[in-house]
C-alpha cells in the first residue's frame, strides 16, 4: 500500500473519532436541555403552588368560622320563618277549617261501601256465547249507556281526587 492511503485511513479514523465526540456532545447538550425544561417546569409548578397557597390564606383571612357559623344560623332562621309564614298562609280559613278529617274520611267509606254493595247487588251481564249474524239491511241497536246520577258523579270526583 501506498503512503498516501495510509495517511487517508488516519485521517478518516480521526473524522470518525470527531463525528463521534461531537455526537456525544449533542447527546449531552439534548440531555441538559431536557433537564432545564424538567427544572423550570418544576419551578414553575412551585410558584404556581406558592401563589394558590397565598390566596388561601387571604381568603381565609377574609372568612373565618365564626362569620361561616353566623351567616348559617341566619340562613337556618329565615329558612324557618318563611316555613312558618307558608304554613299560616295554607291553613284553610272560614268554612273549609271547620271540616273534621276523621269525619270526612269516614262518609268517604261509607260511600265506597254503598257503592260496591250496589255493584254487588246489580245482575251480572254475561256476553253472548257465539256472535249473531245479522242480515245486511238490518243493524242490531244498542242501547244508549246509563247516565250517571248528580250523586255518582259527586262520588267517582271524589275517588279521582283522592287518588292523586
Amino acid at each position: 500500500m501506498s503512503q498516501a492511503a495510509i495517511q487517508c485511513l488516519k485521517r478518516k479514523r480521526l473524522y470518525e473519532q470527531q463525528v463521534e465526540q461531537l455526537g456525544n456532545f449533542q447527546l449531552r447538550i439534548h440531555d441538559q436541555m431536557i433537564m432545564l425544561e424538567g427544572a423550570k417546569a418544576t419551578t414553575e409548578t412551585v410558584d404556581a403552588l406558592r401563589t394558590g397557597a397565598s390566596a388561601m390564606k387571604a381568603m381565609q383571612k377574609a372568612t373565618n368560622i365564626d362569620d361561616v357559623d353566623k351567616t348559617m344560623d341566619e340562613i337556618n332562621e329565615q329558612t324557618e320563618n318563611m316555613k312558618q309564614i307558608q304554613e299560616a298562609l295554607s291553613a284553610p280559613i272560614g268554612a273549609a277549617a271547620d271540616f273534621d278529617e276523621d269525619e270526612l274520611e269516614a262518609e268517604l267509606e261509607e260511600l265506597e261501601g254503598a257503592e260496591l254493595e250496589e255493584q254487588l247487588l246489580q245482575p251480572a251481564i254475561t256476553a253472548p256465547a257465539a256472535p249473531v249474524q245479522v242480515p245486511a239491511g238490518r243493524q242490531q241497536v244498542r242501547p244508549a249507556p246509563q247516565k250517571n246520577t248528580a250523586e255518582e258523579d259527586e262520588l267517582a270526583a271524589l275517588q279521582a281526587e283522592m287518588a292523586m
